[in-house]
């Protein structure tokens, strides 16, 4: 019988821990939950700035282009032309036929009308126009179908009928015009 006391005991005091320890354990995981909730809603009042401040930064961002726009309209209206100083390398005396048959051209040219003009086969007047552009002259480029068309940059062509920019050689011009 003592044993069987004994074991009454100990089951009873088995209970009695285990009840504390299941009173500690839900004491913790109460206070565990409470500071989870703190930081969740630490994080919802930061996650709701953030989404607050991004609001700010896209519709200052949408006035910033608004206003960008309308300085250009009104750099447009009043004129304003870029000032631009063209740098040129010296161009050989072929370099400079095909420059003043570009220079003549009121049309865009291909290549083929090109090589027709200079009497220069077509890969040659490929060649020399990428080396017209290396050396600084604006040529502009028009594909259609597949085909290159160029022509020469407006306001260069007014400057080089003002300043000779590129120094045409007198022969050259007399030659092909």
């Amino acid at each position: 019988m003592l044993t069987i006391i004994f074991r009454r005991d100990s089951n009873s005091n088995l209970k009695s821990e285990i009840k504390s320890v299941k009173k500690e354990l839900k004491k913790n995981l109460s206070s565990i939950r409470d500071e989870f909730e703190d930081h969740l809603e630490a994080i919802n009042e930061n996650t709701n700035e953030i989404q607050s401040n991004y609001e700010f930064l896209c519709e200052l961002d949408s006035k910033i282009e608004k206003l960008t726009e309308r300085i250009d309209k009104i750099q447009f209206l009043l004129g304003e032309k870029k000032e631009t100083n063209y740098e040129t390398m010296p161009l050989t005396k072929r370099e400079q036929e095909i420059f003043i048959a570009l220079y003549t051209s009121e049309n865009f040219l291909s290549y083929s009308d090109l090589a027709k003009k200079t009497t220069l086969t077509f890969s040659l007047v490929q060649a020399y126009i990428g080396n017209i552009i290396a050396k600084g002259i604006p040529i502009l480029k028009k594909y259609v179908e597949n085909k290159v068309f160029l022509y020469l940059d407006p306001n260069f062509r007014s400057h080089q009928a003002k300043e000779n920019i590129v120094k045409i050689d007198d022969s050259v011009i007399k030659a092909f015009v």
